[in-house]
């Protein structure tokens, strides 16, 4: 992604006033920010513009954040962060479950969705120019590109949030070693912290599915009791 491609940001909220502070307040930070109220219109703008980041609140007039969230993520790979009033554990995870990479309560202040803003492209940046570092793996059927950010099971591309290849990503660079919950913690730094174990699982959970694992009885990214996940470098025939 380009320097200019990087600093688009598209604010999706009905509440005016609330996206206009954010907006001049992104906009003073060097960010091109556009702007759309209605979450219908949203969809389409999401895919034909792709810009870096979206800031997404659930409530909207059209389709709802879950429903806008769940339509583009086939066809987005950027980053979303719902910004919401909805703060119960079930919403978070929901808003995790349909493809957002984080999840805000609102009213949010507008340095804190800054922070949040610049550490997803602080990550992305990271993970297209890390030195030293394979930019494919491959495990069996399973391939995995850092630069393209695809991921292919057989002939099959699955599509994966901006978080989720994250994760994958770390999961294939430590191959056959145990991660912990902390140290899944620390790489999911976008994760809020009273709901980090619930987000976690879900995220792993998501993985599981994806990638045709046994979510009864995962072979593919194991649960090791008491001391975390081990993803399976031999599990893809």
């Amino acid at each position: 992604m380009s320097q200019a491609a990087q600093k688009r940001i598209l604010l999706v909220d009905d509440d005016r006033g609330t996206a206009l502070v954010l907006s001049k307040y992104l906009e003073r930070q060097d960010f091109v920010v556009e702007y759309e109220a209605n979450g219908s219109a949203a969809v389409s703008r999401i895919i034909e513009t792709q810009p870096a980041v979206v800031v997404l609140e659930a409530d909207l007039p059209g389709k709802d954040g879950f429903e806008v969230c769940r339509e583009v993520r086939p066809r987005y790979q950027g980053t979303i962060i719902m910004v919401t009033r909805l703060t119960k554990d079930m919403d978070h995870v929901l808003g995790l479950e349909v493809g957002a990479d984080d999840y805000l309560p609102k009213p949010a202040d507008p340095r804190v969705v800054l922070a949040h803003i610049k550490a997803w492209l602080r990550r992305a940046d990271a993970a297209a120019h890390a030195p030293g570092e394979p930019i494919e793996y491959r495990f069996g059927q399973l391939q995995i590109d850092r630069s393209t950010r695809l991921v292919f099971l057989g002939n099959e591309e699955i599509p994966f949030t901006t978080a989720e290849f994250d994760l994958l990503w770390l999961f294939a660079s430590h191959a056959g070693s145990i991660l912990s919950r902390n140290d899944i913690m620390t790489h999911l730094r976008g994760v809020g912290h009273q709901s980090a174990n619930r987000s976690i699982d879900m995220r792993i959970s998501r993985l599981r599915k994806r990638l045709g694992d046994d979510t009864d009885n995962p072979r593919r990214i194991k649960t090791i009791r008491g001391q975390g996940y081990l993803f399976s470098p031999t599990a893809w025939d």
